[in-house]
Order: structure tokens, then sequence, then C-alpha cells
């Protein structure tokens, strides 16, 4: 099995798990880089608090910050997103070959019933009621059951 860095792991999907966060991932996804107030500008949130969002991506590693006189710039930075899909890719391919093989299954049996088994069940009278399988256990209606009555209050 190969082993991941499960730190690096844990925080990029904790970076990742605020909607805010992939959001301004998305948005650095489309240029190259951009300043913290481009960044912020689509969000109804103060640059303080954009600012801690990419403290945590910056901690992630997700990004890169780069700061020129007054303007601080960000960019993607992609090593630990590769190692994200790299661990994503493989139950990927897991759940590929399960659902793989779930269609194999499904197409080896025929839906709906082929014409020799609709013979068959139209053969079968309709007067007959189906035989219940047998079983051992008996269904008994259960009782409801109360709490107690509680105390009462005397005038």
């Amino acid at each position: 099995m190969v082993k991941y860095y499960e730190d690096v792991l844990d925080r990029t999907f904790a970076a990742l798990a605020d909607p805010t966060r992939r959001a301004l991932v998305a948005r650095l996804g489309d240029r190259e880089s951009l300043s913290v107030s481009e960044l912020a500008q689509p969000f109804a949130m103060s640059l303080p608090a954009i600012m801690k969002h990419l403290d945590v991506l910056s901690d992630a590693g997700l990004i890169a910050r780069e700061k020129t006189g007054r303007t601080v710039a960000c960019r993607l930075t992609a090593k630990p997103m590769e190692q994200a899909m790299d661990w994503l890719n493989r139950y990927q391919r897991f759940w590929s070959d399960n659902l793989d093989r779930l269609a194999a299954f499904v197409e080896e049996d025929p839906w709906p019933p082929s014409q020799a088994s609709s013979q068959i069940l139209a053969a079968t009278p309709v007067s007959q009621p189906a035989q219940a399988s047998p079983s051992s256990v008996v269904s008994m209606r259960r009782r409801r059951k109360s709490t107690p009555r509680g105390p009462t209050r005397k005038s």
C-alpha cells in the first residue's frame, strides 16, 4: 500500500471543506495570480475574514502569496492537490471496478423476464393464493407500554 502523508492530506481536505475556500481556489484556477482585494471582491465578507481563509489555504500549501509593495498576490500551488488527487484516484478505481462488475451482473440477468418465464406465470392458476414460506417465528402484537401514573395532588 502506498504511504501517503496523512498530515498533508488532512490539511488539504480540511482547507477544501469550506465552500468559501473552494470558491477562492476556483477563482485562482481561472487566472495565474490575483491580488487579495481582487479575490475578495465577489464575496460578501470583510477583508480580514478573507485573509483568514487565505491563511488556511496557505497553511495547507494550496496557495502561495507574494508581496510586491503594498499588494499581496496569490497563486495556486499544485503539490498538495496532486497528493489528494492520487489518494482520490485510488478509490475512484475501486468504485469503477465494483460498478463494472455490478453492470456485468445486471446484464447477465435479463429484465423484464423472458418470454418463457412469462408463459409459465400465465399458466399458473390465478384463483389459488400463493403459499407463504414456512416460518418457526410466530408474529404477535406487542402491547403498548405505558409509563406509571404520576403522583396526583389532592386539594
